[in-house]
């Protein structure tokens, strides 16, 4: 396979935003989420693996300050595209997500269908030096991923499947679950993927 950024360029590339298989046009289970979490107007967020998706606007209409992470330069311009003249309330940072090291922290850490990616241990420790440099403590994470029974793979690449349990052990100690959820996330083409969504706080 090409490196990871050469590869969702290249899927980017080939399809409209609206036509990859991850595609919401709303993130809505994401909102639910974000309204439990009762964050105050001016908190931090980062929204990893952030694409083309719609969430970078709608952390914006929450008030937020936003950071928009992800490996490709190409997805960022398109929701750069979308959000008009709001795109320059936000900083965006092209970078792979398991080499990525913040300079600054987070309220909270939004990452739907990035970390289940991280299939191997240096993946995943890449991930978590990130996640833990990047979220302050008593911070909170939104994170969805395939279920246990959904899809084994994405875009042609191997995923990693939690639930609850799976998915805390992985964060590894200082990570409580607040709350978990499960969509079914019907694509573009129409058909069903499992995802679980969890909120996490960080002790």
């Amino acid at each position: 396979m090409s490196d990871p950024r050469t590869h969702w360029e290249t899927l980017y590339a080939e399809k409209a935003p609206d036509q990859v298989s991850w595609y919401q046009a709303a993130p809505t289970l994401s909102l639910t989420l974000l309204s439990h979490a009762k964050l105050r107007p001016g908190s931090i967020a980062v929204d990893l693996g952030s694409g083309a998706s719609p969430m970078v606007g709608a952390l914006l209409a929450k008030d937020l300050m936003v950071t928009a992470v992800d490996i490709s330069a190409s997805a960022l311009e398109a929701a750069k595209l979308a959000l008009g003249d709001k795109a320059g309330e936000v900083e965006w940072v092209v970078a792979d997500a398991c080499e990525w090291r913040p300079n600054q922290v987070f309220d909270l850490w939004h990452d739907r269908a990035v970390f289940h990616f991280m299939t191997t241990p240096e993946l995943r420790a890449g991930y978590l030096k990130a996640l833990k440099a990047g979220l302050k403590p008593g911070g909170l994470i939104i994170m969805a991923t395939f279920a246990l029974d959904g899809p084994e793979q994405c875009s042609g690449l191997a995923v990693q499947r939690y639930d609850a349990d799976t998915l805390v052990k992985a964060l590894g100690p200082g990570f409580t679950l607040v709350e978990q959820a499960m969509e079914h996330h019907r694509t573009p083409k129409g058909s069903k993927q499992k995802f679980n969504y969890f909120l996490i706080r960080r002790g």
